[in-house]
């Protein structure tokens, strides 16, 4: 089991829950932490002094307040102390659901369990700790499982990225084609970047393209 944890989750009613669940299994080295640079802060401390955490738990999201910060979400605080602690177990535990942000937890920022927040959530906690602990497996939510299990035949490549490049410039979707052949980039046609864009926006499940554009970007693609 483990033997030391750190929670990083800004809400007091929820650190109780997490700090409850930690009893249950006797676990009773954990710290708090309700800012990200905090987390890092403690994360970074405790290798110095040879004391490292073995398990993080980091909410998303985090509400911003009077105090300027460095880290402002959960997925960079997770990113930085991968690249911190490549071997440390890390869980997410957030209101996320969205199928392809989840996929690029696990897949990008090196997550070994995500749990959803919710009616059972604390349940799922124990047992997502559980396995971890014992095993090198992942465990996702069984709410959402299915969601990241799901095969999708279409595949992101270089010029999709370069369309999404421009569309993150604020280059209008009907000038993209001038675009590419002034710097020689081919396919150039408008019909075929509407149809890329268009089977973005459906891959993503984007409404409209400043929201395809805001998914990529909260992907690491742009």
């Amino acid at each position: 089991m483990f033997k030391k944890v750190l929670v990083a989750e800004d809400f007091d009613s929820i650190n109780l829950g997490i700090e409850q669940a930690l009893k249950d299994l006797n676990i009773v080295n954990f710290q708090h932490s309700k800012y990200c640079d905090d987390a890092f802060l403690k994360m970074r401390k405790a290798i110095l002094d040879n004391e490292p955490y073995d398990l993080l738990i980091s909410d998303l999201s985090f509400k911003t307040d009077h105090r300027e910060v460095k880290i402002a979400s959960g997925d960079e605080l997770i990113e930085q102390v991968r690249a911190l602690q490549p071997n440390i177990k890390i869980i997410a535990y957030s209101v996320e659901d969205k199928g392809y942000r989840i996929k690029s937890l696990f897949e990008n920022s090196g997550i070994n369990g995500f749990v959803l927040k919710g009616r059972n959530s604390i349940e799922e906690l124990k047992k997502a700790i559980n396995l971890l602990a014992a095993s090198e497996q992942r465990y996702v939510s069984s709410e959402i499982a299915a969601v990241i299990q799901e095969k999708n035949n279409y595949e992101i490549d270089d010029f999709d990225v370069l369309i999404l490049k421009q569309l993150s410039l604020g280059v209008p979707q009907d000038d993209i084609g001038a675009t590419f052949k002034e710097l020689g980039i081919k396919p150039n046609s408008k019909s075929t970047i509407e149809k890329r864009i268009a089977k973005l926006r459906d891959f993503f499940k984007a409404n409209n393209t400043v929201h395809l554009v805001a998914i990529a970007k909260d992907m690491g693609i742009i």
